[in-house]
């Protein structure tokens, strides 16, 4: 089988490929083209991958490329990882938000915004090539604000598109080993969208180990989330956040400490990056030891700002070791192609699952998944609290999506006026005409 991985040139795809490379099984992938538009990016990840598959006699086979068209044909799997503006592009989301005192981060807010902005359109474009191309073909999106991408493609794409995050997962399987359960056989529910859901049970054996989790001050403090939210904001929830939901429940506390550090999180990563391309360059030979050592650091410093607010120390080592968005993708496709019935978190079409939104949003819930695609589990209700927060969000992504489509710079204000981390109508406009000015994808928004 082919996987295509467009934004082949990504920093994460070595990720992707390992671990293909540890999985045996019969029709499994054989030959992994990568598309990219930077030559230089894709020369390096070619590299690393290459350093991977020593070991292994029959490791897929790379092919890189920069002609899209070349890429889709014939593909069975197409892995969407692009990055419109490249990281760059990130800095400024970033820059301008906190420049006018909202925070920026590149999914959440401001900074989610204008990434959708720049985004949608490429995306959308993507997914009708992958229509007349690859017609047959089951695309997974990995490509950020996730949700907002994903709902962009259904129109072309129908259920064929299928976003992926390894937050939920991860959250679920930390939940579930904090009580020493197996988290291979605890169902988590959980619902929400991409980046803003809340675990509501943790489901082993017939029973529902969450209140316990609760009550267990010792057991909350042993991962992530207890750290982030703390004991007493948990047990008034009843249910565990998405990390994300730091950025929404401690925004004031949480803008505060990215103002004060010299550098964003897009800033670092844009210079840690950039010394690995152009250090792999100089030295080839070299580039899955640059590779690696690069990941580590990145690894450790994620979302430190709000570890840094909840005194919630270093990052698990567990947590950079259980593996991420990779491993659920390849259990997607596994199920998929080979009719293997699995159970994952996945950004899908609601259908009816969550009665405060329409049938065809894209919302991050359970699924069943076979050859015939992702199905929706049947999950508790969203509380009145989640469902406010989830409905607006939801609102905002698709005024963010029409305005993409449109061009129109109104319906462009409404969706940063509407988000609720940005408390003002006229921030909203400076932040708009902001991201116009540094942003040249988005000069059609110029009032």
């Amino acid at each position: 089988m082919k996987l295509t991985i467009l934004g082949g040139g990504g920093f994460r795809v070595p990720l992707v490929y390992q671990a293909l490379l540890s999985d045996q099984g019969e029709g499994r992938i054989t030959s992994v083209t990568l598309y990219d538009t930077d030559r230089q990016r894709l020369n390096a990840i070619t590299a690393v991958l290459k350093q991977q598959a020593l070991s292994f006699a029959d490791a897929p086979v790379v092919t890189p490329t920069t002609d899209l068209d070349e890429a889709l044909r014939g593909a069975d799997f197409v892995f969407s990882a692009i990055r419109v503006g490249g990281l760059e592009g990130r800095t400024i989301d970033e820059r301008v938000a906190l420049d006018l005192g909202v925070l920026g981060q590149e999914t959440v807010g401001a900074g989610g915004i204008a990434y959708g902005l720049r985004t949608l359109p490429v995306a959308t474009a993507i997914a009708q090539r992958v229509a007349v191309l690859a017609p047959d073909a089951w695309v997974i999106n990995f490509t950020n604000p996730a949700g907002m991408v994903t709902e962009s493609m259904l129109p072309y794409l129908g259920d064929r598109v299928i976003g992926i995050c390894d937050s939920p997962s991860g959250l679920g399987r930390r939940a579930a080993l904090a009580l020493g359960l197996d988290a291979s056989q605890t169902f988590y529910d959980y619902a929400g969208l991409n980046h803003l859901g809340w675990l509501r049970k943790l489901e082993y054996g017939g029973v529902d180990h969450l209140p316990s989790l609760l009550a267990d001050s010792s057991a909350l403090g042993q991962f992530e989330e207890g750290r982030l939210f703390g004991v007493e904001w948990l047990r008034s929830l009843g249910s565990i956040p998405n990390e994300y939901l730091h950025y929404y429940y401690f925004a004031r506390e949480t803008l505060a400490a990215v103002q004060s550090v010299e550098k964003t999180r897009g800033k670092f990563l844009l210079e840690q990056q950039s010394d690995f391309y152009a250090e792999t360059a100089r030295h080839p030979g070299d580039a899955l030891e640059l590779w690696q050592k690069t990941r580590a650091e990145r690894e450790s410093t994620y979302m430190v700002e709000s570890r840094e607010v909840a005194d919630a120390g270093e990052r698990d080592e567990r947590d950079m070791s259980a593996g991420g968005y990779e491993q659920v993708a390849l259990s997607l496709m596994r199920a998929i192609a080979h009719n293997e019935r699995a159970s994952l978190i996945l950004n899908v079409r609601n259908r009816g699952t969550l009665e405060h939104l329409d049938d065809d949003a894209v919302v991050e819930i359970p699924c069943t998944v076979d050859a015939n695609g992702a199905r929706p589990i049947t999950v508790s209700q969203l509380t009145d609290h989640q469902a406010g927060l989830v409905s607006s969000v939801k609102a905002v992504e698709r005024s963010t999506i029409e305005a993409a489509a449109s061009g129109s710079r109104a319906t462009a204000l409404r969706a940063f006026a509407w988000h609720p981390l940005i408390d003002s109508v006229n921030t909203a406009g400076k932040l708009l005409d902001g991201y116009v000015d540094h942003l040249p994808e988005l000069s059609a928004f110029r009032a």
